[in-house]
């Protein structure tokens, strides 16, 4: 496709889209659809309020007809993306630059990997990554960033000039698992006895747990759900972003996709961990809790996704950022991708500098953590 037929616009809201012809580029990421970032915008969660201001990209043909699309924001400020270039921003209000505003292809509050420059066969990622190069240049940025994007786009991303960056996750692998007692069998015998030890305090501490699904979720559900959310926020002197309104949105436009892991003691809710459903991927995103039980984070964000993940044939079970403890319940390290244009050439060239030890670093680093898998070798008990 020849790039130079393609129409590019900038849109303040995803609304001006519509649905089907986005989400024909998106594939089946919910964090890309249409759908969820809809239900961010609608909610008031990304706003200009809130420093997520939409200028979401879309390319279209010579008939246009939508071929290609982004989720982007101008950012004010670097909270809420989980790569962070704070200090790249620091440093370059110092030499008397001005970082802010970015723009920033991304999904808010939402550090999941999956496809940031959603395209249709046989529209190159040069083509997106020209199309941003000229938004920013049009808005006067400072620079653009992807955030969390495929290897595939970030290799791309790379040949065409751009800075490339390298995070690190914890994933499970479902290795064909018919039920959970197989994925306990495939550890190693301390690390089995640690995790059936665990299940069982949580499952003799008086809580009823649940797993509900889509229009199993009521209004009641949503509203202790924030609470727990916001007790979250509070204990680490974060941000909520993610207003009241946004929960029973998410649950109204995707449905079945929405699968929440639930506890409760004596018909009180008490906690609650909240994953997607992705044609490849269960992805947990948001936990919290308003009562403190021993090890009842790790069952209901880690083990009953699990459980979940093998009863229903998922592949994989992303279970966000940051948390090494992960690793002994089975969670093993993956490489995330971002990439980065930055206009100034100084700046640029010190980000590269940068990035060029961080990479080997963090490789290193991955060796180390995946030496700790709990997974039994070859002739272990």
């Amino acid at each position: 496709m020849d790039s130079a037929e393609l129409r590019l616009s900038l849109h303040p809201a995803i609304a001006e889209i519509p649905a089907a012809e986005w989400d024909a580029c998106a594939g089946d990421n919910p964090f890309v659809s249409h759908a969820f970032l809809a239900a961010l915008e609608e909610s008031g969660s990304a706003s200009a309020k809130t420093g997520w201001l939409p200028q979401h990209l879309a390319l279209r043909d010579a008939g246009g007809e939508l071929v290609a699309c982004a989720p982007a924001y101008a950012k004010s400020h670097s909270y809420g993306e989980y790569v962070f270039d704070h200090g790249w921003a620091q440093a370059y209000e110092q030499a008397g630059g001005r970082y802010y505003p970015k723009l920033q292809v991304a999904v808010p509050f939402s550090p999941v990997p999956g496809p940031r420059l959603l395209r249709r066969p046989g529209v190159p990622v040069a083509a997106m990554a020209q199309g941003l190069a000229q938004a920013m240049a049009a808005l006067k940025f400072s620079s653009t960033h992807i955030t969390f994007c495929t290897r595939e786009e970030w290799e791309a991303l790379g040949e065409a000039g751009w800075l490339q960056r390298i995070g690190v996750q914890f994933h499970w692998q479902n290795r064909g698992y018919g039920c959970f007692e197989d994925f306990l069998g495939a550890l190693s015998s301390r690390k089995r006895k640690t995790l059936k030890r665990e299940r069982r305090a949580v499952a003799e501490s008086g809580l009823t747990l649940k797993t509900l699904r889509g229009a199993e979720i009521t209004p009641a559900h949503w509203n202790a759900f924030h609470r727990f959310y916001r007790n979250t926020v509070d204990a680490r002197w974060g941000s909520a972003y993610l207003t009241k309104s946004f929960w029973p949105l998410l649950g109204e436009k995707l449905g079945d996709r929405v699968v929440l892991m639930w506890a409760e003691r004596d018909g009180t809710p008490v906690a609650g961990a909240l994953n997607l459903l992705g044609g490849e991927a269960l992805y947990g995103r948001n936990w919290g809790c308003t009562e403190e039980v021993p090890f009842l984070h790790f069952e209901l964000c880690y083990l009953r996704a699990i459980d979940f993940a093998i009863e229903h044939g998922i592949g994989r079970v992303e279970a966000g950022a940051q948390g090494e403890h992960k690793i002994q319940r089975g969670y093993l390290p993956a490489t995330t991708y971002s990439a980065h244009l930055i206009a100034h050439r100084g700046l640029s060239d010190a980000v590269a500098r940068f990035l060029e030890h961080e990479r080997p670093a963090l490789r290193e680093r991955m060796e180390e953590l995946a030496a700790l898998s709990p997974y039994r070798r070859e002739g272990e008990a």
